[in-house]
């Protein structure tokens, strides 16, 4: 059987553990060939638009993303050939003129709250993960995150989760767990869970004459 990587979607909402769900299962296979994909740097270039338009910006809507050239950059992936992931300038609210070159690997990670809601990116996923977690935890998780590491103020995260990030959670992030081969409960907590998807992937691999 040809050698052909295996790609893992791992989806859930802001806040739900995706991140540490990835993280884990990135370090099992750490000293094989494995690589993460973060649907984050693949926001739309909208250097063609004012400073003041970019503000407007809602991160958590599906139009944000450029899914084009993120299929596009898994197709190469998966045929082995290197790729020039962009890299996002949350200041400026555009693409950077950075790029970062990303080598092709075995096992590909791709986690983003909406990577499960775009029917063509599903398509190129051997497996889809859902991390789903209550939305008490999330808030506060993101709470503390934006605080320590943004220089949020309690009061903007508080505005910003319920007027944006709480409907779009609603609307298109929470309804792709359809989507789901596997829902993960708690996150990155979920051990048993994450050993299970550890033991999957490695059949998987083992199948595909990687391991």
């Amino acid at each position: 059987m040809a050698k052909k990587p295996i790609v893992i979607g791992v989806a859930g909402g802001s806040g739900s553990g995706k991140t540490s769900v990835t993280k884990a299962i990135y370090e099992h296979f750490k000293g094989h060939s494995i690589m993460m994909l973060e649907q984050d740097f693949y926001y739309k270039d909208q250097s063609h638009l004012p400073f003041e338009e970019r503000l407007k910006t809602n991160y958590d809507h599906p139009l944000a993303f450029d899914n084009e050239l993120l299929i596009e950059h898994i197709k190469d992936l998966v045929e082995y050939k290197a790729v020039e992931k962009p890299v996002y300038d949350y200041k400026m609210h555009t693409r950077s003129s950075e790029v970062i070159s990303v080598e092709p690997k075995d096992v590909i990670i791709l986690e983003g709250i909406l990577i499960l809601e775009d029917e063509k990116l599903r398509e190129h996923m051997d497996m889809k993960l859902y991390v789903d977690t209550d939305a008490d935890i999330r808030i506060i998780r993101r709470m503390l995150r934006d605080i320590k590491e943004r220089g949020r103020t309690i009061d903007s995260v508080i505005e910003q989760y319920v007027s944006v990030v709480r409907p779009m959670h609603n609307q298109f992030i929470e309804p792709t767990k359809r989507y789901a081969d596997i829902i993960i409960p708690e996150g990155g907590q979920n051990h048993v869970a994450i050993d299970l998807m550890v033991t999957k992937i490695q059949t998987i691999l083992e199948q595909n004459a990687i391991l």
